[in-house]
C-alpha cells in the first residue's frame, strides 16, 4: 500500500505566517557508482520553516545524510527544486555554494573537526578569515562566541587541552560566529556521553528559543529527538514520518536530575568495592 507523505505544519504561529526557510521539492539524489545507479533520495518533498528545531532521523542508506548534505548547499539534487530562504539553489556553482553556506548556514559535526594546534578562539575565527573580516572583529565576535557557549575563559586552549563537551562547544561557537539563520548539527552527540549530550541539547535549545535559530539535528538516538520540536524520518530514500513533538524534553529541566561523570565514576567504584567485600 502507498504511503501518503505528509507534510507538517509549522510548531509557532510566527513560522505559520513566514515563507519556508528551506524547501525541497520533488528533489531525487541519484549517485553513479560504475555501472550501478544508488537511488539515495526519490522524491522527498519537504519544508522547513524559521525558528523550526527538526530532528531527522533514519537508518544507515535511508536517505538522511543525503538531505543533509543537499540541505548545507554541500551536493546539488540530480532533479527537483531546492529553495533556501526562497532563493532556488539547485543549480548554482560549487563556488556560489560555498559562498552561501559560509553567510548563512552553520556545521556542527560528531568529529569536532578542530585543527589541533590551534586554540580554541583561532578555531573559531576561520569561518570570518575566510569571509575577510578584519582582525579586531574577528576576536571580538568570536569571543562572544565562546561565552554563548559558556567557554569564557578557554580561549587559549588548545583541543587537546579540552574535554570532548570543550571541543563541541568550541565547534558550535564556530557555527555561530557568521550569524547563520540555519544550523545543521550532524550527530553532535555521538562521541559524548550522556550528560554532556544533554548539555549540548541545552544550548541548541537556548539558541533555537533565544535567537530563533532553524536547527537540524541528524541523530539516530531515539532519546535525542526528544529534545527536538519535530522529527522527520527517512527510509528508503523519501519521508516515511513527519510529526511535531508531544511532551518535548527540556534539557535544562532534565540536567539538574543527572549525574556528574565524575559522580557516575564515584557510584561506580563503591559499587566496585562492595561487591568486592
Amino acid at each position: 500500500m502507498r504511503e501518503e507523505l505528509v507534510e507538517s505544519k509549522p510548531d509557532t504561529e510566527a513560522a505559520a505566517t513566514s515563507a519556508p526557510v528551506i524547501r525541497v521539492e520533488n528533489v531525487h539524489k541519484t549517485y553513479d557508482l560504475g555501472e550501478i545507479q544508488v537511488h539515495a533520495l526519490r522524491g522527498v518533498s519537504l519544508a522547513i520553516f524559521p525558528g523550526e528545531f527538526v530532528a531527522i532521523m533514519g537508518a544507515s542508506g535511508s536517505g538522511k545524510s543525503t538531505f543533509m548534505n543537499l540541505a548545507g548547499c554541500l551536493d546539488r539534487p540530480t532533479r527537483g527544486r531546492y529553495l533556501l530562504e526562497g532563493q532556488d539553489v539547485s543549480q548554482l556553482t560549487k563556488k556560489e555554494l560555498a559562498a552561501i553556506r559560509n553567510r548563512r548556514i552553520g556545521f556542527v559535526f560528531q568529529g569536532f573537526n578542530l585543527l589541533p594546534r590551534t586554540s580554541a578562539l583561532e578555531n573559531v575565527e576561520l569561518p570570518l578569515v575566510y569571509s575577510g573580516i578584519p582582525h579586531r572583529q574577528r576576536v571580538e565576535r568570536s569571543m562572544e562566541a565562546l561565552r554563548t557557549v559558556g567557554l569564557a575563559g578557554r580561549e587559549e586552549h588548545h583541543p587537546a587541552q579540552l574535554s570532548g563537551g570543550q571541543q563541541q562547544r568550541v565547534a558550535i561557537a564556530r557555527a555561530l560566529v557568521n550569524n547563520p539563520s540555519i544550523l545543521l548539527a550532524d550527530e553532535p552527540t555521538g562521541n559524548l556521553d550522556s550528560r554532556t549530550s544533554v548539555e549540548i541539547m541545552e544550548i541548541f535549545q537556548r539558541l533555537n528559543e533565544e535567537r530563533n535559530l532553524t536547527i537540524l539535528l541528524v541523530t539516530h538516538e531515539a532519546d535525542i529527538a526528544q529534545y527536538a520540536k519535530r522529527t522527520v524520518t527517512f527510509r528508503d530514500g523519501k519521508v516515511r514520518h513527519d510529526v511535531l513533538i508531544e511532551g518535548r524534553l527540556i534539557a535544562a529541566q532534565v540536567l539538574p536530575t543527572l549525574a556528574s561523570v565524575d559522580e557516575d565514576d564515584e557510584a561506580d567504584a563503591s559499587d566496585g568495592a562492595e561487591a568486592q567485600a
